[in-house]
C-alpha cells in the first residue's frame, strides 16, 4: 500500500488528531456559550442598580442623590466641575470633572434659557 494513500497510518493519525482538536474546540465553545448571560433568553433580566452619590456643597456633605437629582443640582449651578463627589465603590472623594457619569449629566443638562430680545 502506498504511504500517501488515505488509509496509511500517518494519515489516520493526522485525521484522529484533527478530530481531537476539533472536539476540544467544540467543547470550549459550548462551555463559553453555556456561561454567557443574555438578558431575556431564559435568564431573568436584572433591573439596573440605582446608583447614588454624595456631594460637598457649600462645605457640607449632602446626599444621597440619584442621577436625576444630581442633574437638577448641576442645572441649578449648585454642583460645578470642582465639586467633590463620592459614590459607593470609590476609595476617596473625586472631583466631578474626573467622573465620566457626572460629565454625562453635565452634557445632558439644558443650557440656561435666555429670551431673545430681538423681534
Amino acid at each position: 500500500m502506498n504511504e500517501d494513500s488515505f488509509f496509511s497510518i500517518n494519515r489516520l493519525v493526522e485525521f484522529g488528531l484533527g478530530i481531537a482538536v476539533a472536539q476540544q474546540m467544540v467543547n470550549t465553545m459550548n462551555s463559553a456559550m453555556n456561561n454567557m448571560i443574555v438578558p431575556g433568553s431564559s435568564n431573568p433580566m436584572q433591573p439596573p442598580v440605582q446608583q447614588f452619590y454624595y456631594a460637598i456643597i457649600e462645605g457640607n456633605q449632602v446626599g444621597p442623590f440619584s442621577e436625576s437629582e444630581l442633574a437638577r443640582l448641576i442645572t441649578e449651578k449648585k454642583i460645578f466641575k470642582e465639586t467633590y463627589i463620592w459614590k459607593p465603590g470609590l476609595s476617596k472623594w473625586e472631583i466631578a470633572e474626573k467622573m465620566p457619569e457626572i460629565l454625562k449629566l453635565v452634557a445632558l443638562a439644558p443650557p440656561p434659557f435666555q429670551e431673545d430680545l430681538e423681534l
